[in-house]
């Protein structure tokens, strides 16, 4: 399937007391990373929203934590498209530091209309999602 890597280094606000990345900031890290595979693959996310009425909530989010990534420590994030389905796609996460990986993640999405209720992936999406790199 697809896959999308960012490159960034830790921000000190992204650490907690013990100088290691805040648990949450991963589940951030992932939106951010599932945002600019969007771009790369053509698709912009505000555009669905605004002009096709098609969100893409989280419909339920995962981490394993291996080891710990501290501040100024360069990241490497990939994002994998794993699954489209009728109306939800599926995200696989690998967070790489230093040559290792130190996190790995999942997140679902449900896709649905501006009043919530669930709706098949439009065409023009999954065409775009099941098209080779």
């Amino acid at each position: 399937m697809k896959r999308h890597t960012i490159e960034f280094r830790v921000r000190y606000q992204e650490t907690d007391r013990m100088g290691v990345v805040y648990y949450a900031n991963y589940l951030v890290w992932f939106e951010v990373a599932r945002t600019e595979f969007f771009r790369a693959a053509g698709l912009d996310y505000r555009e669905l929203e605004e002009k096709d009425n098609v969100f893409l909530p989280v419909a339920k989010a995962s981490c394993r934590y291996r080891s710990p990534i501290g501040y100024d420590d360069p990241v490497s994030l990939s994002v994998i498209l794993s699954m489209v389905g009728k109306a939800r796609i599926i995200f696989e996460y690998e967070v790489a530091s230093r040559g290792s990986i130190r996190a790995t993640g999942q997140t679902v999405h449900t896709f649905v209309n501006a009043d919530g209720v669930p709706i098949p992936v439009p065409s023009n999406v999954r065409e775009v999602l099941l098209r080779e790199a």
